[in-house]
């Protein structure tokens, strides 16, 4: 099983570290670093930084979204990439979810999946070097009843790998027809089919198997004694998942948390934050929810959880490691640099 490692936000003040970070994930063999797409960065620009500062670890947007720029634009950036990384670069792909397209970029969430459909095949056509002539429920390119005119993009042909991050069933089956990879959340070791079936159902159909897709799913770490602490620590976390990642009709990590069995928590936890009630939500959090889900525990714990991850099937595990700063030690007293090196140990004593 593959290690991958979370960029976190590349600002001013930190980017020497931030840089020393991915460049210490390099020398202990992890194979990707994410830079994510959130309310303080694009996802792609940091990559094209630190393009120049690695020789060996894949650079890969984790995610960029797919409403914040047109399909074209994201395979032009893309390919910007592939160049820059010498062939480093994975397109990390997500429709996001309802509040943040409609509210920070102004374009209407549905069809989600359509459009994801639509921007994936516009990007592999522009990969091959193809002239771009598509019609699509979300995109027709050229434009109809326009001056437009099918283009080709000035690059020899390449193929960057793309990796999806979804969830619901119908996506999670798309992504198992058309992806490279798989960017999994809300997923435990313990209930894998919540999210694999599906998965599974749309590899099948297009005589695939989970094989062909990397599995990569995200999981937070952290070693030590006191796991009750640790736990207590992670609820709000996981209620902010359950209440704010999404509206009350529209939240995938939620329906992902139902799917795998906690139906009841999962409403309950919903239905207090969004009635204002963000601590008692926390509290409302089982422990399972959190330690089914997540990796926490003495050494030998967390080799036990890394091992049912590799069983369940996951290819690559993301690491969330906890510590705004990436050199202050945490509650256990050590550094997110220290972490992950014994993450690295621990994973190789189990393969």
């Amino acid at each position: 099983m593959n290690l991958a490692i979370e960029i976190g936000s590349i600002k001013p003040e930190n980017l020497k570290l931030v840089t020393e970070w991915v460049q210490h994930a390099e020398k202990l063999g992890c194979i990707m670093a994410f830079s994510a797409e959130a309310w303080w960065s694009d996802s792609a620009t940091p990559l094209a930084y630190l393009a120049d500062k690695t020789s060996s670890i894949k650079l890969a947007t984790g995610i960029m979204q797919i409403t914040a720029r047109t399909p074209a634009m994201t395979a032009m950036t893309a390919l910007t990439l592939h160049d820059l990384t010498a062939g480093r670069f994975v397109l990390g792909l997500g429709a996001s979810g309802p509040q943040v397209v409609e509210g920070l970029h102004g374009v209407k969430y549905n069809p989600a999946l359509s459009r994801l459909r639509d921007t994936v095949k516009i990007c592999r056509m522009i990969f091959r070097g193809e002239k771009v002539k598509y019609e699509g429920r979300t995109i027709q390119l050229p434009l109809p009843d326009s001056q437009g005119k099918s283009i080709s993009i000035s690059h020899e042909p390449c193929d960057i790998p793309i990796y999806l991050a979804t969830l619901g069933p119908r996506s999670l089956e798309y992504t198992g027809e058309a992806a490279n990879g798989w960017l999994g959340t809300s997923f435990s070791p313990d209930y894998p089919e919540a999210h694999l079936a599906f998965l599974r159902k749309g590899a099948e159909k297009e005589g695939r198997s989970l094989n062909d897709i990397d599995l990569c799913v995200s999981t937070r770490i952290e070693i030590g004694d006191d796991v009750d602490a640790m736990i207590d620590k992670r609820r709000p976390g996981v209620a902010f998942n359950m209440g704010a990642m999404g509206s009350a009709d529209t939240n995938f990590y939620n329906d992902a948390f139902k799917r795998a069995g906690f139906e009841e928590d999962a409403r309950a936890i919903q239905s207090l934050w969004l009635e204002g009630k963000r601590e008692k939500a926390a509290k409302r959090v089982p422990d399972a929810m959190v330690t089914a889900f997540q990796v926490l525990g003495t050494h030998e714990m967390v080799k036990e959880r890394l091992s049912k991850y590799r069983e369940a099937g996951v290819t690559t595990l993301k690491l969330g490691l906890d510590g705004a700063a990436l050199l202050t030690a945490g509650p256990s007293g050590t550094t997110r640099f220290e972490l992950l090196e014994q993450i690295v140990d621990i994973a190789r004593d189990i393969e």
